[in-house]
């Protein structure tokens, strides 16, 4: 019978522990680079951040937000517009320097996460601008609106048409420069733009036709009738101002016989070339 020899096994305990040590000495130089890289990009962020805060405040951000609405929409929230924008421009950062120090351990899943968030981040705050620019117009002509019109009653009507239609657009232009929801806001656009164009050519060509023509017709002729009484009253404004100044009676002003001349020291109303009083 033969007899089977014993199987030798042979393990490098000595190779496998010398591989672990190599690779942790690899790792943690990168590991020290990250989080320096880390650190040091943090205080730079929140340095920025800070300039750029008071940049924004002397420039006149504030003032910007408050003509936009956007303070008012604000009042109740413990950031400020600038602040808002100050805080997205400090993430903004932290964003790149958490791109630089994952960067040291080379390609990586979360690296590329963070560059497309990073390279997202520019378009944000473009929209951002946007939107306050938008408002900022929107209420501007809501005012000057307001102010044409503040003596016909369809004037505060279309003062907040306008504001929501400038708005609209600038909302539909700050989602496209984004990129969020391009294959709605494109055609909403032009979808909104055709229907107004629609609306000019069959208001202009057919006065609206059918039911909508009275309807017309009934709003035409009161404000009409509402500036025409706009533009008296300011005709005779501006008349009485004329008199006023020219030492003439206003137009429909009375005047009582025998009062034109200048009245005497004893307030009797005779005039000063009478003769003596007799109560005869």
């Amino acid at each position: 019978m033969s007899q089977h020899q014993p199987l030798a096994l042979s393990v490098d305990f000595g190779a496998g522990f010398s591989e672990a040590w190599n690779a942790v000495a690899r790792f943690i130089p990168k590991l020290i680079g990250f989080l320096a890289v880390l650190i040091i990009g943090w205080f730079i962020a929140k340095l920025i951040a800070r300039v750029v805060d008071k940049l924004l405040r002397k420039v006149g951000s504030e003032k910007l937000a408050e003509r936009s609405g956007t303070a008012h929409a604000l009042r109740n929230s413990s950031y400020d517009a600038t602040g808002i924008l100050t805080k997205i421009i400090y993430y903004g950062l932290l964003l790149i320097v958490l791109q630089l120090a994952f960067g040291v351990f080379g390609p990586n899943p979360i690296s590329v996460m963070i560059n497309a968030v990073v390279a997202w981040l520019p378009k944000a705050i473009v929209a951002l601008v946007i939107v306050v620019v938008a408002m900022a117009i929107a209420r501007a002509v809501r005012d000057i609106i307001n102010d044409a019109l503040s003596g016909t009653s369809y004037g505060k009507v279309l003062a907040t048409v306008a504001w929501a239609f400038i708005v609209a657009l600038g909302a539909i232009a700050a989602l496209g420069q984004a990129g969020i929801a391009t294959a709605i806001t494109g055609p909403l656009l032009l979808a909104v733009l055709g229907t107004v164009a629609g609306i000019l050519i069959v208001g202009v060509g057919g006065g609206l036709i059918g039911p909508m023509r009275s309807r017309w017709e009934n709003w035409l002729s009161r404000a009409e009738a509402e500036s025409s009484g706009a533009a008296n009253s300011i005709s005779a404004y501006q008349q009485g101002r004329a008199d006023a100044a020219s030492g003439q009676p206003a137009p429909g002003a009375r005047t009582t016989p025998g009062t034109t001349g200048r009245q005497g020291s004893g307030g009797t109303g005779r005039r000063d070339d009478e003769g003596p009083f007799d109560p005869m």
